[in-house]
């Protein structure tokens, strides 16, 4: 090859591999400071089935939203805040009658390309690229209208920025069109010019998240996509806390002060190390989806867990039949309750709390929390709790009362695992009356007479030497057995649940059922003998109830099937969900 052509070749792999390892240094995240203790971003553009899927989400709720917060301007209104009102009525107005895309285009973001909500320090930044910063300046506009006056201006190292305090919270909301983004932030009303600098990002972190690279990195270990990682850090987010010295916590602390006239509290130096002490347990929360498009909805999160927390856990191999079964009845839940392993560890934690007690303001309930704590396990290891492994229960079928039922009419068995199915079988002889035998190789027996009548239906149970399974309904003497028999879960499982499209829209119809006819009693109260204004809010408070059940019925419509499972393993607890839409 010519020294020429050499060359060449040279120059035009040095670019390819640039490029490859290039990072756009205007991208959301490169404005978070890598010591963030929370965040939650875009890695990556979307790609369109994600961004469809999360449109489409957005559509089902959005009506339901807007409803829900005209409502509260409405209660706003009633009690003297017109301000705050109006800014909420502005903002509904943005997306009433609206499609979530549309609503977007007409503020100018574009969420597809990238986004970032983040902390620096305590106090959160949301940060999102611009399709259009004219449309997203005409939008601020319109709120600055709907508040009434214009918002203040400032200069930030040439930076524009708007700001208004929040009534007499000692807050400032400060938004800012920065280049092709856009910038809201909360911050201190007394907030100096370097901390509007970093918020805005006109001071660059000097170590970014993006080029830590802990995120993409929790990203790859975990699983997640790039559509939305998250992570609170308590290891850092704790000890801002603690010393009450991040600024806005600090605020908020005088704020309290100010209103109950006691003085701020100053926190000892034993905050810090006591701070430590507890993220050392739980270091950390994470989550983001495993899989989105138009039809699926998978997401995880990870509670990460210190060393001697996750292995009393993830080796444990509970015995409760059914535990390692996928979960496929319309309803079908197991739960692990190993009563000994649990036992055993949370008493160890009430002793190492009463040993050495936490003196931080922040934290010094907890020493009475873990004392309740230590009691009730001492009183669980009373046989048959004690005993106990886990319970599944499934639901065959489900029919909500109607007309003068006192209980709805259902089908379906509960089981209940334990080391001491005999001893369980006893309390139960003595609770209920009645004289009930039982084998104990797994074969149906009916229940005695007194509960059937109170059931009003035919039931029945089974045991074998590690359970007690109970059928209640036409023909569920015949899938004891199978209940029985079921595979345990692997090491470390601690439940699984499953849900279908059906029985799930049933059960929102019932809550929602119930809440109206509780608002509706509880307005007709008001309306007897109550203030106008109490008649006002409760009226206010029945239509949110009203139009919140109605967003989730009209997003229970699309379901099919939901889903989920959490077990423990090295690095702490794993809970995964995932919802199938039609």
């Amino acid at each position: 090859m010519r020294p020429t052509k050499r060359l060449l070749a040279l120059g035009v792999a040095s670019v390819l591999l640039a490029a490859c390892g290039h990072k756009d240094k205007d991208a959301p995240l490169a404005f978070v400071p890598a010591d963030t203790p929370y965040v939650l971003a875009n890695l990556d553009k979307l790609d369109d089935d994600a961004y469809e899927a999360m449109l489409v989400q957005a559509n089902s709720e959005l009506p339901g939203e807007v409803a829900q917060m005209k409502s509260l301007a409405q209660d706003l209104e009633t009690r003297g805040n017109a301000e705050g009102a109006r800014l909420l009525k502005a903002f509904a107005a943005e997306f009433d009658g609206k499609t979530a895309e549309a609503a977007l285009k007409n503020m100018g973001l574009d969420i597809k390309t990238g986004s970032a909500i983040y902390g620096v320090g305590l106090s959160p930044v949301a940060r999102v690229a611009l399709a259009d910063p004219a449309a997203w300046e005409a939008f601020v506009g319109r709120i600055e209208t709907a508040y009434g006056k214009k918002l203040e201006t400032g200069d930030a190292g040439g930076q524009a920025y708007r700001h208004t305090t929040l009534s007499d919270s000692g807050l400032q909301l400060v938004i800012a069109t920065v280049g092709k983004q856009a910038v809201v932030s909360l911050l201190p009303a007394d907030a100096a010019q370097p901390a509007i600098r970093q918020a805005l990002g006109v001071d660059r972190p000097e170590k970014s998240l993006q080029e830590d690279g802990r995120l993409a990195d929790l990203a790859k270990d975990k699983g997640y996509k790039d559509y939305a990682v998250g992570q609170v850090d308590l290891v850092r987010l704790l000890p801002l806390v603690a010393t009450g010295k991040d600024p806005l916590f600090a605020t908020f602390l005088k704020h309290q002060s100010a209103k109950t006239g006691e003085p701020v509290p100053v926190p000892p130096p034993s905050c810090v190390t006591e701070a430590n002490r507890i993220a050392a347990r739980v270091p950390s929360l994470s989550f983001g989806y495993t899989r989105l498009d138009m039809r699926h909805q998978e997401q995880r999160v990870d509670v990460a867990l210190a060393d001697d927390i996750a292995k009393a856990f993830s080796g444990l191999k509970v015995e409760l039949p059914g535990l390692g079964n996928e979960a496929s009845g319309p309803f079908d839940v197991s739960l692990a309750l190993p009563m000994e392993q649990i036992r055993t560890f949370f008493t160890a934690q009430s002793d190492a709390v009463a040993a050495k007690p936490f003196e931080c303001p922040a934290f010094v309930a907890m020493n009475d929390s873990f004392a309740k704590l230590g009691s009730t396990m001492q009183q669980a290891a009373i046989p048959p709790f004690g005993d106990i492994r886990g319970v599944r229960i499934v639901l065959d079928s489900f029919k909500p009362a109607v007309g003068g039922q006192q209980m709805p009419t259902f089908t379906g068995r509960v089981l209940l695992g334990t080391r001491n199915p005999a001893g369980l079988l006893a309390m139960g002889q003595a609770m209920l009356g009645g004289d009930f035998k039982l084998a104990g190789d797994g074969k149906p027996a009916p229940l005695p007479q007194n509960i059937t009548a109170m059931l009003g239906m035919p039931g029945w149970a089974a045991m074998n030497g590690q359970a007690i399974a109970i059928g209640v309904g036409d023909g569920e003497d015949g899938k004891l057995d199978e209940m029985l028999m079921g595979a345990i879960g692997d090491a470390g499982r601690l439940g699984r649940m499953h849900l279908n499209g059906d029985m799930y829209r049933m059960w929102v119809d019932v809550m929602a059922e119930k809440a109206q006819a509780y608002a509706s009693s509880m307005a007709e109260a008001a309306g007897a003998d109550g203030a106008p204004e109490d008649q006002a809010a409760q009226a206010s408070a029945a239509e949110r109830s009203k139009m919140q059940f109605d967003a989730m019925k009209a997003q229970a419509a699309r379901i099919v099937q939901v889903s989920g499972e959490a077990h423990v393993e090295d690095k702490g607890l794993v809970i995964s969900g995932a919802v199938e839409y039609k």
